[in-house]
């Protein structure tokens, strides 16, 4: 059984389905996440109205939506449900209040949330974030603590992990009980005005690793949808060009009994270090 090969659409995320989908396929993903935000191809607003025929126009293009960047109101369950979209990712965000206030008032929201998670048959999914979110796999496993499994899951993201410090052959296992997607992206911390911060590179490049992540899904016997996040902060280099090399280099870490199948996505861009084009 392979994965799911998909991809955040946020890069694109004016265009309409009918653009969308055959960029995304002519890629070699067959699978997306798309935003549903301000200012996005579809918005908070009109979710209801137009996310059934945006996420029908992607399948007929070949690639299905497998979860919404999305908020938590009762529309955009609705909207999922209509359009057969199963999950609604999130990230939970502290306040000015502190970890503790925050991840309470999270929790509480979670828990408004359940009842809409059966009504319209959508999963909420959280993903650990760096910055100001909760940051480690840890943090969100307890956060949805006693939540129903089959409802409430992870979102688990290699980028992330790795910036936590954390080690995919402990957080994946941790998770795998609400394991709903795992995202790829890349990432390393740099020096800037004195300080430190993220920047997100290429998946070979980075501080997480790709092959021990697939590793670790193979021994838990996990194969569901793999999503590469797009996310990339030198932007000299399309992220068309970064993205057909990830995939490549996701299936090759994936390996061919976990899902790892070469796709033909036209030749590999040339390799530029990203720290020194920045």
């Amino acid at each position: 059984m392979t994965h799911i090969w998909s991809v955040f659409t946020k890069a694109w995320s004016a265009l309409p389905a009918e653009e969308l989908g055959p960029l995304v396929a002519g890629l070699g993903f067959t699978g997306a996440e798309v935003p549903v935000r301000e200012n996005t191809r579809v918005t908070p607003a009109d979710a209801e109205e137009r996310l059934p025929g945006f996420v029908e126009r992607m399948r007929a293009e070949g690639v299905d939506v497998i979860s919404v960047a999305a908020d938590l109101a009762e529309p955009t369950f609705a909207a999922c449900a209509s359009a057969g979209v199963p999950l609604i990712r999130i990230m939970a965000g502290l306040g000015p209040d502190g970890y503790a206030a925050s991840v309470a008032r999270v929790r509480e929201q979670l828990e408004e949330a359940a009842p809409l998670t059966e009504r319209y048959g959508v999963q909420v999914g959280v993903q650990p974030h760096h910055g100001r979110f909760v940051s480690s796999a840890l943090g969100v496993a307890q956060l949805l603590d006693g939540l129903p499994v089959d409802r409430f899951r992870v979102v688990w993201d290699a980028g992330h992990d790795a910036l936590a410090g954390d080690d995919p052959r402990v957080t994946l296992e941790l998770v795998a009980d609400r394991l709903a997607i795992v995202n790829l992206k890349n990432g390393v911390y740099t020096r800037s005005d004195g300080g430190w911060r993220h920047w997100w590179v290429p998946g070979p490049e980075g501080m997480a690793d790709w092959a021990a992540a697939f590793a670790e899904l193979a021994r838990l016997g996990w194969t569901g949808p793999v999503c590469l996040s797009g996310e990339y902060s030198d932007k000299g280099v399309p992220v068309e060009d970064r993205l057909r090399a990830d995939l490549r280099a996701a299936q090759e870490a994936a390996g061919p009994l976990h899902g790892g199948r070469l796709v033909a996505t036209g030749p590999p861009a040339p390799r530029r270090s990203t720290l020194r084009e920045r």
